[in-house]
């Protein structure tokens, strides 16, 4: 979100990964330290004892998902001079938007962020209300695009 200029108060890393790296992923945080505290077959999360290393989130997503959401992904300046990789407006929208679904608690946290993301250049409306469709939301994408 902070590549889209929204600061967040978490001080957490999301990152995706092709699904067949899971074990791979969970495995590594644990040799770096990092406690798992949760993993699944779509998301894992990792803590590190050391604040300063904090908590890193793992994505998991299928072979297809991957190549559709790195080719579309842009690059940006990072800290330190280290380009980032970040997805799409539409894509993190999709992501928030499945959070939501699967788990309703999220829902208003995800959708501040969704009404930031609609707001960016060159977002793709329909593109975006399919995501909502798909995942029985659709109400939530009418409130959002009314406010807009």
């Amino acid at each position: 979100m902070q590549a889209y200029g929204l600061s967040r108060a978490t001080q957490d890393v999301d990152l995706i990964v092709g699904a067949s790296a899971r074990d791979s992923v969970v495995s590594f945080m644990e040799s770096l330290g990092y406690e798992t505290l949760h993993a699944s077959e779509g998301f894992s999360n990792h803590l590190h004892p050391d604040q300063r290393l904090g908590r890193v989130d793992f994505l998991y997503v299928d072979a297809q998902t991957a190549d559709r959401l790195f080719a579309a992904s842009r690059r940006i300046a990072g800290s330190g001079g280290r380009a980032l990789v970040v997805p799409t407006p539409e894509h993190l929208i999709a992501m928030k938007v499945h959070a939501a679904k699967n788990d309703p608690s999220r829902t208003l946290r995800e959708m501040a962020d969704v009404e930031h993301l609609l707001h960016q250049p060159g977002v793709e409306p329909q593109a975006v209300r399919r995501y909502f469709e798909a995942a029985g939301l659709l109400r939530w994408y009418d409130e959002l695009t009314r406010q807009g």
